[in-house]
């Protein structure tokens, strides 16, 4: 990805702004983490519940540091035999997180991407994401930018366009603590 998209993207996220970027398999609507008004913002454009809480994505383990229970060893340990790449753990979050995040559970889902241009975003950003499909709620996620404009661009604070990560169908789900499998993707 263009350094000058990335840096722009990133300042829009630092900004409280809304980004739209490729991610493994679909479009994701990103955010910072820390805006609990943006995050506000962006389920109201998907028109989405609060209560089914959202995946933060990271270049690297240290960005979710401020969010989860590091002292969750085993299911740490069970969550970084795939980072990174395309699975997303749900780990134990830490004591007053915002349900504007894990909903209503005690998880957070957390992945930390091999997808280039994510994790790109994320270390502009230097920030873990929000991250979401880039869709209405109930409706197929946009696998492109041109679809990203058309179904919501103008609610959007910015679309950056790049190559999604070439997965079939979106990332599995796993809960950390037991190892299940919660969404297959």
């Amino acid at each position: 990805m263009n350094v000058t998209i990335l840096t722009e993207a990133a300042r829009i996220i630092r900004a409280g702004g809304i980004v739209a970027y490729p991610t493994e398999f679909c479009y994701g609507l990103g955010c910072d983490p820390r805006r609990h008004d943006t995050i506000r913002r962006l389920l109201r454009i998907k028109r989405r519940s609060r209560d089914q809480g959202l995946i933060l994505i990271a270049a690297r383990l240290s960005q979710v540091h401020n969010y989860i229970d590091l002292t969750a060893t085993e299911a740490l340990a069970r969550a970084r035999r795939d980072w990174p790449g395309p699975v997303t753990w749900l780990l134990p979050a830490l004591p007053g997180i915002t349900p504007w995040l894990r909903g209503c559970h005690q998880t957070l889902a957390i992945r930390i991407t091999a997808h280039a241009g994510a994790a790109a975003l994320c270390r502009y950003a230097r920030t873990a994401l929000v991250s979401t499909s880039a869709n209405r709620h109930g409706r197929p996620p946009c696998r492109s930018a041109a679809a990203v404009r058309r179904e919501m661009g103008n609610d959007l604070d910015y679309v950056l366009d790049g190559r999604l990560g070439g997965l079939a169908r979106a990332t599995e789900i796993r809960d950390a603590v037991t190892g299940a499998v919660v969404r297959t993707g």
